[in-house]
Parts: structure tokens; sequence; C-alpha cells
């Protein structure tokens, strides 16, 4: 009896000295690295869209943020059995959300948690130029690693996004605005997009009566605007490369415009951007060929800025039917009402 007693209470003193062993273990794993923020780490840390707790954990272990990835895992996962270890409270229920944090080792992992699930991230400053194609911008926000290319690419050319965007076209090319964003790291490319498309449809308030448009003569507008986005360097001039436009529509006149050649050749063809537009690219069987087909084409071919849609909105009156580069230096036009007269100016 005595000897049972015995074991039984050497079987708990090692239970007791294992426990209190784990207890120190876990205590000094989940510690922070570094003793006060004077001496501390200072590290940025990506959290891209769908990434999981334990890729993150692993990622601030090898940034020296933490020192047991493991057990930072299990103290986002499972903080009623891990808050004994802290004097904060962990979150009770940790969401990751995605976007750039600037993080350092004297926090604690519960102040860590905080912050990755606070969503008060840091922003990428993205500035999108006037004129560009669905293609082009998501260059530009791969290279940001804002998201993917062909993820951006694939949902602006979804018509049935489009249609859910209230746009009447098969993709929403002409509707992503350009301007400066503020985006995080790793984001979802339809939330990007539909940022882009909420911004175009704030931004045209701007511009008298556009706003107001039905959807179709709205994206007549846009497809215009498109064009003369790709063909003014003046803004002063923008409004008279309109009124040429409307007016070669009205008499049922091709537009003419080698911005459409060059949307065919890059953007549909694939190919390289030509450094001038060749008699036999003026051939080309598309529907955007402005010079094979008169009226506008099916749809945008860039992304235009206010400039280009107020002067596709609010377009002046004129007799022009043709303009034509008078100083590349200066980006200037001459506008002419003949075609005796464009021939003059060559």
């Amino acid at each position: 009896m005595k000897k049972a007693k015995i074991i039984s209470l050497s079987i708990l003193f090692l239970f007791l000295l294992s426990a209190g062993a784990l207890f120190l273990f876990i205590k000094v794993e989940t510690s922070p690295i570094a003793s006060s923020k004077e001496n501390a780490l200072d590290i940025k840390v990506e959290v891209p869209y769908g990434e999981t707790t334990y890729s993150i954990a692993k990622k601030l272990k090898k940034s020296g943020i933490i020192r047991n990835a493991r057990l930072f895992y299990y103290s986002a996962t499972r903080s009623s059995l891990f808050n004994i270890f802290y004097r904060e409270k962990l979150p009770q229920k940790f969401v990751l959300k995605s976007g750039t944090y600037t993080l350092n080792s004297s926090m604690t992992n519960p102040q860590i948690l905080s912050v990755l699930s606070s969503g008060q991230a840091e922003y990428v400053k993205v500035s999108i130029p006037e004129g560009l194609t669905i293609s082009k911008i998501a260059a530009i926000l791969e290279e940001k690693r804002v998201c993917k290319a062909d993820d951006f690419i694939q949902i602006c050319k979804s018509e049935n996004f489009a249609r859910s965007c209230r746009i009447p076209s098969s993709t929403v090319e002409g509707y992503l605005f350009p301007d400066t964003y503020y985006l995080n790291l790793g984001m979802d490319a339809k939330k990007v997009a539909q940022i882009m498309i909420d911004t175009f449809f704030e931004k045209i308030k701007e511009v008298p009566g556009l706003a107001e448009k039905s959807q179709g003569d709205l994206n007549d507008i846009v497809i215009l605007a498109s064009i003369v986005q790709r063909e003014y360097q003046i803004d002063s001039e923008a409004a008279l490369i309109a009124s040429v436009f409307k007016n070669r529509i009205r008499q049922n006149i091709g537009l003419y415009s080698c911005a459409t050649i060059e949307y065919i050749i890059t953007e549909i063809q694939g190919k390289p951007h030509p450094g001038r537009i060749l008699i036999e690219d003026t051939k080309i069987d598309s529907p955007y060929n402005t010079y094979k087909w008169a009226g506008l084409p099916p749809s945008p071919i860039s992304n235009p800025g206010l400039v280009a849609l107020d002067a596709s909105t609010n377009t002046p009156k004129t007799s022009y039917y043709y303009f034509q580069v008078a100083d590349e230096s200066k980006g200037s036009h001459v506008f002419t009402q003949t075609f005796e007269e464009h021939k003059e100016n060559h």
C-alpha cells in the first residue's frame, strides 16, 4: 500500500514537472523576441488575399517577428486555451485580413493578431493614367502586386460582370476610371475592378449632363471618349476632335482613327505597339477598324478621363471633318472642313 502511494506520488510529481516544463516552454515560445521597442525589428508583412493563418505564421517566424509559428497559429485558432499565457486577451474570433502591415519583434502575439485582423492595413499607391486599356491596367496592378493580371483581365472581360455593373457591353473597357488609387496587396481582382467602376460612375457627375444619360447613350459617349482620349494631347483640342468624329458619324463617314487600328493590333491581335500605321493595317477586317466601317466601334478602346468624357458629351458644333498633327513637339492639330484643305496641310 505504501509502495503504491509512493508510485502515485512519483507519477504526480513527474506529471506536474512535465506540465510545468510545458507551461514554461509555451510561455517562453509565445513571448516577444525583443524586450523593448528600442531594440525591436520593424518589418512590413504582406497578407495576400486568400492567405491562411498558418502560412502567415510561418512567414512571421522566418521574418523574426515571432518565436514559434505553430504556437502562434494555436493562439489564433484556440484563444480560449492560450489566453493563460498572455497578459492581453487574444481575439475571440481571429479573422485574417489581406493587406500590408508594419509589425515589430517587441509585439506580443495578441498584439500581432489584433493588427492582422484590424483591416487597418497600409495601402499601395497605384496611379492609372488616362487612355490605358484593360490589359495595360492589369499589368500595372500586377507590378504593384495588387492582384494578378490574368485575374483582372478575366473579370473585366466578363459580360456577366459588365451587366451586373450596369454596363451594356461585353467588357468593362472604358469604365475603369483613370485615377490614383490606394489599394491593398493581394486584393481580389473583382473588388479592384469594382472600385474603379464605382469611381467612374461617381466622377461622371462632374460632367454636365453625362450622369443623367441612359445606359445606351452613356455607352456611346464612352466609346467616343475612348477614341478622343487616344487622339488628343492638348486639353483645349479634345472637344474639337470630338466634333470632327460626330460630324463624320452624322454623314456616315468612317472616323479614320489610327487609335482604333492600334487597338486592333495590340489588344485583339496581341502584337507589339506599331511604330506607325501602314496602309495594309487600315484594311484589317475588324469591326473596330474605323477606316473600313463607318460609325462607332462595338465598345471602348481605352479608359478615358474627364476631359475626353466632357468633350464627347458637351461637344461644340463645328464644320470640321478632318484634323491632323500640326506640331508633334506640342501635340497640336490643325482642323479643316474639306478634304482639299486637309491634303494641303499634309
